[in-house]
């Protein structure tokens, strides 16, 4: 540490869908060296037009900067003409409801600390994003919550699939766009919140009904400690290595966005491109490259439900080797429907064990892909334990259940699969896997062993801390793997697409 100031780039969007109408912020803190994302904020605001939501973005987004660090000198980009004039002093601030919102931020930092520039909508894609689930989440109910937010890899994903020269890197502050002027619909909205009207013949690109998604402010990395809970799920070493509760929200899925808002300045925007990656870009130190390309991202599918899931029974790769129940083929559906959704998923991968396959084989069917089969992602393998609940092993073997859940190197009784030897299996499973994705998004079919222990690898936690991860039957979690080798956990045990 220096003990300088630090500088800061804030970004920040807003919108209302009717202009008064259902409306929500979005605000992000970059670090103005790195480029790394460190603090996103998002709130659905109830009925408030499409300039006082931009003004409240900008507000929680000085605030989080303050709260990082009051001494910072912070760059704030928007894509609102109106607010970058106004708080610039170039323009005269005449709305009633807008003056003390301006004020307010005004006083979050010290006059001549903070600086203002208008950029095209096409490079506020992240806080567009995160204004759009704030607007999402207030439809459905809810508050926006960060750890089901994708805002970040929606925008990372939509620069990638943008023309040369529109990329990630832009929205670095190195890469500062010119200021440009207000067109027809930046000169409504000026007339609307009654300030001074932009030059004639000037343009920029806006947009007033957005779609999206609700609020609080959340850290930089995503969330996500394991919850308690006992040694017994369903399906197996699938059940038996399952823990209590899920962590906090972690979501891969997202509703499709539609309407005017979807739109980015330059191309139309893939559906629901947040979901693209299904992790939210690297989790970098800040003294790490700002960008080390596109990673290796795993889509984690645990298949669909057996006759064995509800019976919580071990069902590993010993045995019977179940099929989908008709709850569990359903399951495969409907997660087969949220993935197309997305129109993310590049190559499938599937254990060879049944329930995996015909899970797989739907997903595939859905999405127009074919499935390779890896025999690495299949399900550890429980020995005599295979078709017994956690009660009837504990009866039967209580003393090899005991140092099975004492050490990873303890096989289940009968010469099965200890969790270490799974864990080796998973890893080499992993590398290969990588090596061979690099770059692209895959969706592996597996089971709950070897999710988990791709999740425990990926956190560098210990082998214990498997009994302490829930994980749903046909469940999504992500992985991404970059090339300096760390890994970033990105979601777990999503399951909203079965609600």
């Amino acid at each position: 540490m220096t003990g300088s100031a630090r500088e800061f780039v804030v970004e920040a969007d807003g919108g209302s869908r009717g202009n008064p109408g259902p409306a929500g912020y979005g605000a992000v803190v970059l670090d103005a060296a790195t480029g790394e994302t460190l603090v996103e904020a998002a709130e659905y605001l109830g009925v408030v037009t499409n300039n006082v939501a931009e003004y409240r973005g900008l507000l929680a987004g000085l605030r989080a900067a303050g709260e990082l660090d009051p001494d910072a000198t912070v760059h704030v980009r928007m894509d609102s003409k109106l607010v970058v004039e106004q708080m610039s002093g170039r323009w005269k601030i005449k709305h009633p409801d807008m003056k003390p919102l301006a004020a307010e931020a005004a006083r979050v930092f010290p006059p001549g600390r903070v600086t203002y520039e208008w950029i095209p909508r096409a490079d506020n894609k992240h806080a567009d994003r995160l204004a759009n689930e704030a607007m999402d989440a207030g439809a459905r109910g809810e508050q926006w919550s960060p750890s089901t937010s994708t805002a970040e890899l929606d925008a990372r994903a939509a620069d990638r699939a943008a023309p040369a020269g529109r990329t990630a890197g832009s929205r670095r502050s190195e890469d500062r766009a010119t200021a440009a002027p207000a067109g027809a619909g930046e000169a409504a909205d000026v007339a609307a919140a009654g300030g001074n009207a932009p030059p004639t013949g000037e343009h920029l690109p806006r947009t007033t009904t957005r779609t999206g998604a609700g609020s609080a402010v959340s850290g930089g990395a995503a969330a996500g400690g394991a919850s308690r809970g006992g040694r017994g799920e369903g399906d197996g070493g699938e059940a038996a290595v399952s823990g209590g509760g899920a962590i906090a929200g972690e979501r891969v899925s997202r509703a499709a966005r539609t309407g005017a808002g979807s739109a980015v300045s330059g191309g139309a925007e893939a559906p629901a491109a947040a979901d693209v990656r299904a992790a939210k870009t690297v989790a970098s130190p800040g003294w790490g490259p700002p960008d080390m390309g596109a990673p290796a991202t795993f889509v984690l599918l645990r298949h669909g439900e057996t006759p064995l899931t509800p019976q919580k029974r071990f069902s590993g790769s010993g045995g019977s080797d179940p099929s989908l129940s008709p709850v569990g083929r359903e399951q495969a559906e409907r997660v087969a429907e949220s993935l197309a959704r997305r129109g993310t998923i590049e190559a499938i991968v599937a254990s060879p064990l049944a329930r995996t396959r015909e899970t797989a084989g739907i997903v595939a069917a859905r999405l127009g892909l074919a499935v390779t089969v890896e025999e690495g992602l299949r399900e550890t393998d429980f020995g005599a334990w295979e078709g017994l609940t956690f009660g009837e092993v504990r009866d039967r073997h209580p003393a090899d259940l005991d140092a099975w859940l004492a050490s990873p190197d303890a096989e289940p009784t009968g010469g099965g699969e200890s969790f270490a030897a799974t864990a080796t299996r998973i890893a080499a499973t992993r590398d290969k896997l990588v090596a061979a994705y690099a770059g692209r998004t895959v969706l592996l079919v597996s089971h709950v062993t070897p999710i988990k222990t791709f999740l425990r690898l990926a956190l560098g936690a210990p082998p214990e801390s498997l009994f302490r991860m829930e994980l749903s039957a046909a469940s999504l979690s992500a992985v991404a793997y970059y090339a300096d080798g760390g890994a970033s956990v990105r979601l777990f045990n999503e399951t909203s697409h079965l609600r």
